[in-house]
């Protein structure tokens, strides 16, 4: 009987233990350090390669309706939001890559199942309606992949996340902007809140808050180890970074 009570209590520690701990999301795969673009598909799979718990990236939805993805509003200076994908096709990344589409995006990504894909829905310069009908893309275009288990959200617009919830209820939905309380979050119906660091030394008391709601938390973007080293003292659930390296030698230290 001792024994197996030992067990157990090992068992335990060890859950509790795992669930603690601090995880890593690349910021736009890892690119800093790898000298690949960010937001390419040569940065999605080095983040794989470095065993990323996650890889964020950024899509912009286009004239024609397509998701496409890439951090600013413009393609090596072609405006998304008002050009078609074509047309977006006359510019290359310096490694010759073509823009992706999320679905390729997410093809590429698919082909594994431990990193997950952290898929940032940008704000569209043209006004709400347009964000709304990227966030409606989306969903579809994750059901349709099957890759609702290995995708999870992230917006700055709050409507965003709210119509990424109504569409898909089982999604995983973090906010961005850093406005709103662990509690209004919970009574949201998202999963958790995505904060830059500045938030959350403003409210140093979210991290607990959020954690008693069950509600996710995660920091952007930490690049310096004194901040990696707050945040995992803070028992931050992850932490999003363009330094992968750096973090991932602090945790596991």
């Amino acid at each position: 009987m001792k024994t197996t009570l030992v067990i157990l209590t090992l068992i335990t520690v060890v859950h509790m233990g795992a669930i603690a701990q601090t995880e890593m999301i690349t910021h736009r795969g890892a690119w800093k350090n790898t000298e690949v673009p960010q937001n390419s598909l040569a940065s999605l799979n080095k983040a794989i390669e470095q065993q990323a718990w996650g890889s964020e990236f950024d899509v912009h939805l286009t004239k024609d309706d397509v998701l496409v993805v890439n951090h600013d509003q413009d393609f090596y200076g072609i405006d998304i939001a008002t050009s078609t994908y074509e047309e977006l096709l006359a510019k290359k990344h310096p490694n010759g890559e073509s823009i992706a589409t999320a679905e390729e995006y997410l093809k590429e990504g698919l082909k594994q199942k431990k990193t997950k894909l952290i898929y940032e829905l940008k704000t569209n310069k043209l006004g709400t309606e347009r964000t709304l009908k990227s966030a409606e893309l989306a969903v579809a275009l994750v059901k349709k992949l099957k890759a609702e288990k290995q995708v999870e959200y992230i917006a700055f617009s709050y409507d965003a996340c709210l119509k990424l919830k109504e569409l898909d209820k089982k999604a995983k939905v973090h906010y961005l902007n850093g406005d709103k309380s662990p509690q209004e979050i919970k009574a949201a119906g998202l999963s958790g809140l995505d904060y830059n660091q500045s938030v959350y030394k403003k409210h140093p008391e979210w991290i607990g808050e959020a954690k008693k709601l069950k509600l996710k938390t995660n920091v952007w973007t930490v690049n310096r180890e004194d901040d990696m080293h707050y945040f995992i003292d803070q028992k931050i659930d992850y932490i999003t970074t363009d330094e992968p390296e750096l973090l991932s030698r602090v945790l596991k230290k």
